[in-house]
């Protein structure tokens, strides 16, 4: 009986473990059967490792890249080719965020019951080529990143990164002028932000030292802050609050940064996801950095002005902007058209009511209108020194033309100042996005 009794028992920790098993095995079919299936040594859809079935385009339909018999081929138009390489990706996967290589699993129609059909599957992407063109062209081969997303739906429209190349043609990898071309500048890495984080600082303020905005604040061209010396890009002498963010006042803003607090500033920037790494329809973005500077007021200063360490990424000011445009609530980008990321507060609506309206002066201000034809812009200029007797030229913010909710980013990387270098991409991209033109 003792024998009946435990074989029982054997029998029951047996068929356990089988059903443990197979419980545990389509768990990991459910989570990782798309990487599987996609993975390059998988022969029914890879010849030699390139991808044999898939296409990719853009929102219009335009085809951007497609795969069959082991070989891609791209876009007709070399100038689409070339503007929207970086979001399609190449041949040789080196740009691993591209759609190749990060959409493989719709490339090749991969279904968890079905599995790979052998026919392939289309990645429709939320871009449109046209406006990346533009973008492309509008930089002129300077390195930068451009990107426009719509911020209700959040779909991505413009997505470009410089220097790219003709991926049907290649380029020579000594030549200096396409130094960093297999990087994405939009999503794979970060930059000084300078006067654009002073959106953070400005909103750090309004929340935690109301007080401030009733102050005046005194511009002679530098300050002395705890020993260092602060200086600006002109002399604004008495300013508000609003009109110091228009003149983009250094001066100002170590006051106001040393009055917050770097910890304070620091807190904000993470709590915007300047300092996170976000993730772009399962594509991982680079993390931007803010380093505190802690009970150093020259280093708080230059904190809150957007110099000391900080480091940002273009699309995650992206998201930023786009959430002040819309009442304080992102709603999270995306490259797949027709697939919704979610949507997250992160501002208080009356910080980004407030802040949508100073960036709305600015333009009025300090910008002028003349400069965006058409266009409710709202927006804030960056001019980041870099440490190399260089500047990146910044220009972040968002439009509210009816029917185009529309927020933007644009970097030129040792470009210049922000007005004269990074605004008339802006307005290239825009206008083409509102007008067609």
């Amino acid at each position: 009986m003792k024998k009946v009794t435990s074989r029982s028992y054997a029998t029951l920790v047996i068929a356990a473990c089988i059903v443990l098993g197979l419980a545990f095995y389509l768990f990991k079919l459910g989570h990782d059967g798309a990487d599987w299936a996609s993975f390059y040594a998988n022969d029914s859809v890879y010849d030699n490792g390139t991808l044999n079935e898939g296409q990719v385009t853009d929102r219009n339909g335009t085809v951007l890249a497609t795969a069959g018999d082991g070989t891609y081929s791209y876009s007709d138009d070399s100038d689409v080719r070339t503007a929207c390489l970086h979001v399609v990706g190449d041949i040789s996967g080196n740009i691993g965020t591209g759609a190749l290589s990060a959409f493989r699993p719709r490339l090749i129609n991969y279904s968890f019951l079905t599995g790979t059909t052998g026919s392939g599957g289309t990645v429709k992407l939320t871009i449109d080529s046209a406006l990346n063109v533009t973008a492309y062209k509008a930089l002129a081969g300077r390195k930068g990143a451009v990107l426009v997303y719509n911020y209700k739906t959040g779909e991505i429209l413009c997505m470009v990164s410089s220097p790219s190349f003709d991926p049907e043609k290649g380029f020579d990898e000594s030549d200096p002028a396409y130094g960093g071309a297999y990087i994405d500048r939009t999503i794979s890495a970060s930059f000084v932000p300078g006067s654009i984080f002073k959106i953070v600082t400005v909103a750090a303020a309004a929340e935690t030292r109301p007080d401030l905005w009733n102050d005046s604040f005194s511009c002679s061209g530098s300050v002395n802050i705890g020993g260092a010396k602060i200086t600006c890009s002109g002399v604004h002498g008495s300013q508000t609050f609003e009109e110091a963010f228009a003149h983009s006042c250094n001066c100002a803003f170590a006051q106001i940064a040393d009055e917050v607090g770097g910890d304070v500033i620091a807190r904000y920037a993470k709590e915007y996801g300047l300092t996170e790494s976000h993730s772009l329809n399962g594509i991982e973005i680079k993390a931007g950095s803010i380093v505190s500077g802690g009970s150093d007021d020259a280093s708080v200063s230059w904190e809150g002005i957007g110099q000391y360490q900080d480091l940002v990424c273009p699309y995650s000011m992206l998201r930023l902007v786009g959430a002040i445009a819309n009442g304080g609530t992102v709603v999270e980008p995306t490259l797949l058209y027709g697939v919704s990321n979610g949507s997250a507060q992160i501002m208080k609506a009356s910080t980004a009511e407030k802040l949508s309206s100073m960036m709305g002066f600015n333009t009025q201000y300090e910008y002028g209108t003349d400069r965006f034809p058409g266009l409710d812009l709202c927006a804030k200029t960056g001019t980041a020194q870099v440490g190399d007797g260089t500047d990146h030229a910044w220009f972040a913010g968002f439009i509210t033309n009816e029917d185009y909710p529309l927020a933007f980013v644009v970097l030129v990387e040792n470009g210049g100042g922000g007005l004269a270098k990074a605004a008339p991409i802006a307005n290239a991209v825009l206008q083409q996005a509102v007008f067609g033109s």
